[in-house]
């Protein structure tokens, strides 16, 4: 598996994206695909390790689109191209898979940083029971207000002060945290943790504050790269 398909309704956004992959080794080679049918196509041909797919893709839709990859047995690194307002397609895309959310207007520097964080061998999406390890980029849901005075953040990269430690973080907190890294939901990770659904959200709040992240994307960013996580 290898390189980037951007499968995205509008033409503008295929371009761009594509063009600002380009360059980084990771995404080689770096595809388009304007519909499922033709990023089925081009996954049958050579199968992505990254797909970046449109929460609005028209037609066939971002959720059949996922299913029929996984049916195909292309199992790439997912990540929806989406905006606030896309949750309901989110929950749905993460419950098969998806791994996260980028803005459509991604830029290079984020597209590397997805590649660093997404495609390495501890990173592969799994499937069935709690995994071990943790992953790059989580399962999120779009819409959490950022922290009171909290940096700012975009595209689910958020720009965290050095000084966050593990030492920072309660035990609950960081067992909440990992749970995210394998795109778990509250209540999945509730029952791994024999907690409540509220009470894991109060963990999430708490840990979200701590490490100044908006979102869980942005939390399990933070935590590989302070080595909170790994």
């Amino acid at each position: 598996m290898a390189g980037v398909i951007v499968c995205h309704g509008s033409s503008s956004v295929r371009e761009r994206v594509v063009a600002a992959a380009h360059g980084i080794p990771a995404l080689a080679p770096a595809r388009a695909a304007a519909t499922a049918e033709e990023l089925l196509a081009l996954a049958r041909r050579a199968a992505p390790a990254l797909v970046l797919l449109d929460a609005h893709l028209p037609g066939t839709g971002p959720i059949e689109a996922l299913r029929r990859l996984r049916v195909l047995g292309v199992n790439p690194v997912v990540i929806m191209l989406a905006v606030p307002g896309d949750e309901i397609t989110l929950d749905r895309a993460i419950a098969l898979g998806a791994r996260g959310y980028l803005a459509p207007d991604v830029d290079r520097s984020e597209l590397a940083a997805v590649a660093a964080h997404s495609l390495s061998a501890s990173v592969v999406p799994q499937q069935g029971p709690r995994p071990a390890g943790a992953e790059g980029l989580s399962a999120v849901g779009l819409g959490a207000a950022p922290p009171a005075g909290s940096p700012p953040a975009r595209n689910g990269l958020a720009q965290v002060p050095a000084t966050t430690t593990v030492g920072e973080l309660t035990k609950r907190e960081l067992e909440v945290l990992s749970g995210m890294s394998h795109g778990r939901s509250n209540a999945q990770i509730g029952a791994d943790l024999f907690l409540s659904e509220d009470t894991v959200k109060t963990h999430a709040r708490r840990l979200f504050r701590k490490l100044g992240a908006a979102d869980r994307a942005q939390a399990v960013a933070i935590g590989l790269r302070r080595g909170i996580i790994r």
